[in-house]
């Protein structure tokens, strides 16, 4: 163990346009120092945010207290979230600081009244080539090479927005079918609405400390791997993101001690219903091409032997890029101190959380982090 997980604490997740930034970090923050309890003051704060204004965390934290501290704001894309928990672990886990906070905060509504636009610095963004088109074109050649099909893709959706229901934080709180997914309204062939993750404005936060400090509610960190992509010439036989995922998680494994196998419950990232497939494939749960199967066969579903995404993930949880990390690192936590209500997963002992982010012509995704946690 390198460092535990003293308290965690989220907003609600949503289009909340009525809320100020600073709410949305104060009611995340004050739930993590509630649980993580007394004991030494923060002495540092690495902030996770993408579309931030300058001096976010500042306006938000002074108001709790905390100030005269380092506070560190990372964008590392969706990976933000638990690129700042990464910092902050290894902050402690060197000895470098006691008590550290991690705070993801997105008020996406502030930013955008649709999807992202992207970035036109990039070539590919100058392009127009927005990411639920890069995904669509990874979807269109697994459904071409692998013995997949749209409703397979759909099926995602209906799990994840399943599990969206039984938690009160979530932004998508209905059952879907089948039939409602591909219905609804096409964004990038062959990827419908409904499998694509809807933004939000939300926060996310977890305290960090030494290894074995905490009380009964602490959670432990065995490892958190933190890598950016390589050169991709798109050749490869893998889609966008996987050998990215896959180098990462290898790592983080071997730090850890485990094998895909011990993973009890998943956190992971699927902004489209494609990227949640090749991820547990990416992860080691699955033989490439076969993903799509422990949907179907109810291995990643709430009493399956792998739950994947028993919030609802991005699917369904919604997609607040800078919080998104965090607040899958809150529901492991959850999950493996039995604090997860109706969605909880009976006997999790190891969790992990799995967080890529990118978009930038030239490379296997912007950076992807992999944390290993256990009771």
């Amino acid at each position: 163990m390198i460092a535990s997980i003293l308290g965690v604490g989220t907003s609600s997740f949503g289009k909340q346009p009525h809320l100020h930034p600073a709410e949305l970090a104060w009611a995340a923050v004050a739930e993590a120092l509630e649980q993580a309890g007394d004991g030494p003051e923060i002495d540092a704060v690495y902030v996770g945010t993408v579309f931030g204004a300058p001096g976010v965390a500042q306006r938000a934290l002074h108001a709790l207290g905390i100030v005269d501290v380092p506070i560190l704001t990372i964008e590392n894309a969706c990976a933000s979230g638990t690129s700042a928990f990464h910092e902050s672990v290894h902050a402690v886990a060197s000895g470098r600081f006691e008590r550290v906070l991690a705070l993801g905060i997105e008020k996406m509504t502030d930013a955008f009244d649709g999807p992202i636009i992207p970035e036109p610095t990039d070539t590919e963004g100058r392009s127009g080539l927005a990411l639920p088109a890069l995904y669509a074109m990874s979807a269109s050649r697994y459904l071409a090479k692998h013995d997949v099909t749209r409703d397979d893709l759909a099926a995602v959706a209906v799990k994840n927005h399943a599990n969206g229901t039984l938690n009160p934080r979530a932004q998508k709180q209905r059952r879907r079918s089948i039939d409602d997914v591909l219905d609804s309204r096409m964004i990038a062939e062959p990827l419908t609405l409904l499998q694509c993750c809807p933004i939000a404005d939300g926060a996310a936060a977890a305290v960090i400390g030494p290894p074995g400090s905490g009380g009964d509610g602490s959670v432990g960190v065995r490892s958190s791997v933190l890598r950016s992509g390589g050169l991709w010439d798109h050749r490869s036989d893998a889609a966008w993101g996987f050998e990215l995922v896959r180098h990462t998680a290898e790592l983080a494994y071997t730090e850890a001690g485990i094998q895909a196998d011990d993973i009890d419950v998943l956190e992971c990232h699927d902004a489209f219903t494609i990227g949640e497939i090749v991820t547990t494939e990416a992860l080691g749960l699955a033989e490439t091409g076969q993903g799509a199967a422990l949907v179907r066969d109810g291995t990643t579903s709430l009493g399956g032997s792998t739950p994947v995404n028993p919030s609802g993930g991005l699917l369904a949880r919604g997609h607040p890029l800078g919080a998104t990390g965090l607040a899958q690192v809150a529901e492991i936590c959850w999950q493996l101190t039995d604090r997860a209500g109706e969605r909880q997963v009976a006997d999790a002992s190891i969790g992990v959380v799995e967080t890529m982010g990118g978009g930038v012509a030239g490379v296997d995704g912007n950076a992807c982090v992999i944390a290993v946690l256990e009771r």
